[in-house]
This record gives C-alpha cells, sequence and structure tokens, in this order.
C-alpha cells in the first residue's frame, strides 16, 4: 500500500482494536492506558506494544516505542502505518519522523494532542479516529492520576 492509497474504516478499526487492547493491557498492570502497534500497509501486524513506563520505570518506554520495538528491524518504514490510542508525544512523533513511518492511525487527540500535525508538514499520513473508548480510557485515567499522567506526558 503506497500513502496515497486510503485505509478502509474496517481496517482502521480492527488495527486500533489492537492498540486499544494493549492500552487496557497497561491499565491491568497500574500503567497508563496507552497502546500502539505496528502494522505492514496490508494489514499484517509487525509489532505490538504499550506504555510501560510505570511498569519497568523507565521513561521512554512509551506505547509507540515498545510496538516498534516489538516489530524488529525494517529495511523500510514507508509502507508501515503505526496505529496508536493517543496523538503522539513530541518524542514519539519524532520516532515516526526518523524512521518515515507512512501513516499513523490515532484514536483521540482530545486527551493530548501531540505532534501530528508536525508529522504530517513533514510527509506523514495521519487519521484521526476521535474513538470515544479512547477518549474515555485515558480521560478516566487522568481525573484518577494526574500527577502519573503530568510527569509521563513531561508538563
Amino acid at each position: 500500500m503506497s500513502p496515497a492509497e486510503p485505509l478502509g474504516e474496517p481496517l482502521v478499526r480492527e488495527m486500533l482494536a489492537v492498540a486499544v487492547s494493549e492500552a487496557r493491557h497497561s491499565l491491568s498492570e497500574g500503567g497508563i492506558p496507552i497502546g500502539a502497534a505496528l502494522f505492514h500497509g496490508d494489514g499484517t501486524l509487525l509489532g505490538r506494544g504499550h506504555n510501560r513506563r510505570v511498569q519497568d520505570g523507565d521513561p521512554s518506554m512509551h506505547a509507540e516505542t515498545a510496538a516498534f520495538r516489538a516489530a524488529g528491524r525494517r529495511r523500510d518504514y514507508g509502507d508501515s502505518v503505526m496505529v496508536t490510542t493517543l496523538s503522539p508525544c513530541w518524542y514519539c512523533s519524532g520516532l515516526l519522523r526518523q524512521f518515515g513511518i507512512g501513516t499513523v492511525v490515532i484514536g483521540e487527540a482530545r486527551n493530548f494532542e501531540g505532534g501530528h500535525t508536525w508529522v504530517a508538514e513533514h510527509g506523514c499520513r495521519v487519521v484521526l479516529v476521535d474513538d470515544e473508548e479512547c477518549i474515555a480510557l485515558l480521560g478516566d485515567f487522568i481525573a484518577a492520576n494526574p500527577e502519573v499522567w503530568h510527569e509521563d506526558i513531561g508538563l
């Protein structure tokens, strides 16, 4: 799939469901409910992961980083799709740009509007879903754990 080809709604929802599952897994471990998955453009899952900053005591273990690491090394990422439950922060936006990931599917950008406009300006296709489940999952966490959220997001 080239970056110009549209992602169909059913495929976007299937991909987002993997990221949401990861976000729920993180929450069940006492972590921040953000999940991500890296797919080939044809929908093949390459890697998945969730925010593990709290669980691992590692401030760099964001969901997109975990999914990217789980996917393993590739020579080219232009045909890949990073799916994340939340707009990527600057750190994760840098990952998208550094490796030339072709598309990012974002579950929501209401609780945090990260760098997705910036990555779009540099050639990454952005699909913003505005998913109510993603909004509620993180919104509820932030309301119950503002100190953890603010530490994680760097505010």
